[in-house]
């Protein structure tokens, strides 16, 4: 049999978008559990089932595959925290997050894109995992839009199909690469700026990007978008995505700058050096958020408000 490399198995894998959900249960002495997870499937209509796949290294592992009830929390977006409180969270993980129960006691999650409440059908082994199969008992609903994962990173479709449709001037589409501990960076005569390209078609921007990175040696794999303002002087849109990749050849414009440093730069300007010291500071706590608006003002779609 051959043998495959587990780490580039899992990157293999990462690239297949999904969204997040937290599924959760009651231990045995009535205690709640959960755990967050992307590996859900609908898996019939008539009856109604769904499937997750707890994995055996989880502490709640006996829980899920014992219990006789369980529910799947579809994420919105906008609840990174809640996702992350639930995959990482070492204290009392319900004291963290707005909940109610359903019918059975069992934990359901205010202000999630949908909830599933579910009598176990079966559980079956799967190797560093099970499959944990139940009927759905009951379920709602909010019609909002889902919170998405990819490559290690979590998107909000929703916010950046709308951050993409103002129609004004050109735009101007970017990358924010992390290399390790590093961001890979275009030096010019005025400052520091991630590597760009700029098009008049929108419909190109995500493959004019690409090719820019790969001219400039850059080996990467787009995230989230970040950051999306308009610039007045001259008129037009920036948009900014989050990368993870690598320098596979040195170009004489290209630097690898130390995340820590990066408030000490000099950048191209103002609204960049701003950009790059809010990667820096939301780079310690790998919470991302949005920001909308133009070079002068805006916001930043900050996903802890929502727990």
């Amino acid at each position: 049999m051959t043998s495959l490399d587990p780490r580039e198995l899992r990157r293999a894998f990462g690239s297949f978008m999904t969204g997040v959900t937290v599924v959760t249960a009651l231990r045995a002495d009535g205690s709640p559990v959960g755990f967050t997870a992307n590996s859900f499937t609908s898996v019939s209509l008539e009856p109604p089932l769904v499937l997750v796949c707890p994995g055996k290294f989880l502490s709640s592992f006996d829980a899920f595959t014992e219990c006789r009830h369980f529910a799947i929390n579809i994420l919105a977006e906008g609840q990174e925290a809640v996702s992350n409180t639930f995959a990482s969270f070492k204290g009392d993980r319900f004291a963290q997050i707005e909940h109610s129960p359903d019918a059975q006691g069992v934990p359901l999650i205010h202000g999630v894109a949908a909830s599933f409440s579910c009598r176990t059908e079966r559980v079956i082994p799967a190797g560093d995992h099970a499959i944990l199969m139940g009927e759905v008992t009951d379920f709602a609903h909010a019609q909002t839009a889902g919170l998405g994962y990819v490559s290690g990173q979590y998107f909000s479709l929703g916010l950046e199909r709308a951050a993409f449709e103002d129609p004004h001037g050109p735009a101007i589409c970017g990358a924010i690469v992390e290399d390790g501990d590093h961001v890979l960076m275009v030096q010019t005569n005025a400052g520091l700026h991630p590597p760009q390209c700029a098009h008049k078609d929108r419909g190109r921007l995500i493959e004019d990007l690409q090719e820019t990175l790969a001219q400039n040696g850059i080996e990467a794999e787009l995230g989230q978008a970040y950051s999306v303002f308009e610039s007045h002087k001259p008129r037009a849109q920036h948009s900014y995505f989050l990368a993870s990749g690598r320098l596979r050849e040195s170009g004489n414009d290209i630097r690898r700058i130390p995340i820590s440093r990066l408030p000490e730069q000099q950048f191209s300007s103002p609204a960049i050096a701003r950009m790059m010291t809010r990667f820096a500071l939301e780079s310690q706590t790998r919470v991302f958020g949005l920001y909308l608006g133009t070079t002068e003002d805006g916001s930043i779609h900050d996903p802890m408000k929502r727990t």
